[in-house]
């Protein structure tokens, strides 16, 4: 190994004093390396070149570019469901949380397409990743349990329609919010960019959250 070599698998000044901060640090460039190249095209070098430390010490936190992957894949499902539990849902009445909840969605996906990106890239892999994380899948649970208090709070108030399925409004909220983000390349490529706009964004926005509340309302 050269001294140049040795440098560069040598930790960078900073790490020991917060690992903390190092680790989100590696897992904030992971998300956006991911995203742009996908799982099989991201070299952890590239990786650790971009952060405050070494290829060394990413194996060190993380294993390998799996360990990586999974624990980047578990960071961006944990930012959405902070941001939908801070919504307080159950303080509010059912059709105004369902609707705070629909555009909250569609806001996050439209402000996070590396969310919806390493969500396709997962999707490519079968979902092996995320069959085996216990913490997103008790993240998910946590979310689908909010919206059958909602739902059961507005079927008991006569305000949704009875046997409403909260996996199933999980899945149209999730969509319409997903397909925004997931498929403006090809739609804008086809369509124009109009929707893509300020005015468009906001018009589909109100359109997506009128969309689920027609799917929940008696």
């Amino acid at each position: 190994m050269t001294d140049s070599d040795a440098s560069k698998d040598r930790p960078r000044s900073g790490w020991k004093q917060n690992p903390e901060a190092v680790k989100q640090d590696i897992l904030q460039v992971a998300t956006e390396m991911f995203a742009a190249s996908g799982l099989t095209g991201t070299r952890i070098d590239e990786i650790a070149a971009r952060t405050t430390t070494s290829k060394r010490m990413i194996y060190y936190y993380f294993g390998d570019k799996d360990g990586l992957w999974a624990r980047a894949l578990e960071a961006a499902y944990a930012r959405v469901r902070e941001g939908e539990h801070r919504l307080d849902l159950d303080a509010l009445p059912p059709a105004e949380a369902l609707a705070h909840l629909a555009g909250f969605t569609f806001d996050h996906h439209s402000r996070n397409p590396e969310f919806i990106r390493m969500v396709m890239i997962e999707n490519i892999h079968h979902a092996d990743y995320l069959k085996r994380s216990e913490v997103i899948r008790v993240l998910n649970t946590a979310a689908i349990d909010r919206l059958r208090r909602l739902v059961a709070r507005g079927e008991a108030a006569g305000v949704f329609r009875a046997g409403l399925d909260p996996v199933a409004l999980h899945w149209h909220i999730s969509a319409l919010s997903f397909f925004n983000v997931s498929n403006r390349p090809t739609f804008s490529a086809i369509y124009g960019q109009d929707l893509y706009g300020k005015e468009g964004q906001a018009a589909l926005r109100r359109q997506v959250v009128e969309s689920v509340l027609a799917c929940a309302l008696a």
